[in-house]
């Protein structure tokens, strides 16, 4: 779900980063964000984080 709200403010994949963690580019706005590509739910906090980063507001998609 992350990787699908990303794509769609035009993110990219960027690289693996260390362990299970890809970073993702955003070529318009030059901002990069780290998430974690582990299966299962992910925690609201770093839901929240990874928006942050991203400067993408949580109510955007709800």
């Amino acid at each position: 779900m992350v990787i699908k709200i990303l794509k769609r403010f035009g993110f990219e994949f960027y690289r693996k980063a260390a362990g299970s963690h890809e970073i993702w580019h955003n070529p318009s706005t030059n901002k990069y964000t780290t998430v974690p590509n582990h299966s299962g739910d992910m925690p609201e906090g770093t839901l929240r984080a990874i928006l942050k980063q991203a400067d993408i507001d949580i109510n955007a998609f709800k």
